[in-house]
């Protein structure tokens, strides 16, 4: 299923909408090269599918081209980030 990602800068989320469904994962800027991925909620009519991977990748590529170190407050970004270590170890602020 091919999953649209759209950025809200001003609400500081990334947000999903599948089939009349609604993803979003929010985040927060603690300091001016730092971004906290806080939490992140998906319909259950989409869970399984995908949708919240797709919001992390989206959200995590954000990230990377902004040059900003990762928090992951977000236990889902957190595992998300751990299945993936290879691609986004580098982003996660110690």
């Amino acid at each position: 299923m091919a999953v649209s990602v759209i950025h809200n800068q001003e609400d500081q989320s990334f947000y999903a909408t599948v089939h009349g469904y609604e993803a979003e994962l929010a985040y927060s800027l603690p300091a001016a090269d730092t971004i906290d991925f806080t939490h992140t909620f998906v319909d259950e009519n989409l869970r399984g599918q995908g949708v919240g991977e797709e919001m992390a990748r989206t959200a995590l590529n954000y990230a990377r081209d902004q040059n900003f170190k990762v928090l992951t407050s977000c236990h889902f970004v957190e595992a998300f980030v751990k299945r993936n270590q290879a691609e986004y170890e580098d982003l996660v602020s110690k």
